[in-house]
């Protein structure tokens, strides 16, 4: 799926691969994220995606030019969850606001596992 702009300039196509990759240099810029992990964690084994992977740890979907992110995130031992997702949240919705000037109205965080620090 895509978002499309028109003005009175002409007509703008954004993929949705556009946006996971802002959301996720969005993310990784917040203190208490180790990295993404991958969508399909089955049986509580996930893996860490490199960060030239980064989207495949984000679902997009666009309804009526707005959109509903989904993060699948790993976090690092000793911090805490909500402030961390809550930090989140607000640099996501302002990162994809400003940089394509289309609305996040929902932005879903999916913790699927904590790092520890040797």
């Amino acid at each position: 799926m895509s978002v499309k702009i028109i003005n009175e300039y002409g007509n703008i196509t954004m993929d949705d691969q556009v946006f996971a990759t802002l959301a996720g240099l969005a993310a990784m810029e917040c203190y208490g994220v180790v990295g993404m992990a991958s969508r399909n964690a089955t049986e509580g084994i996930f893996e860490l995606l490199r960060r030239d992977q980064l989207t495949k740890g984000i679902k997009v979907t666009s309804i009526d030019d707005k959109l509903n992110i989904d993060l699948y995130i790993v976090l690092q031992y000793g911090v805490k969850i909500s402030v961390v997702a809550d930090n989140i949240i607000s640099r996501i919705k302002y990162s994809v606001e400003t940089f394509s000037g289309v609305s996040v109205e929902n932005v879903n965080i999916f913790v699927q596992g904590v790092r520890v620090q040797k």
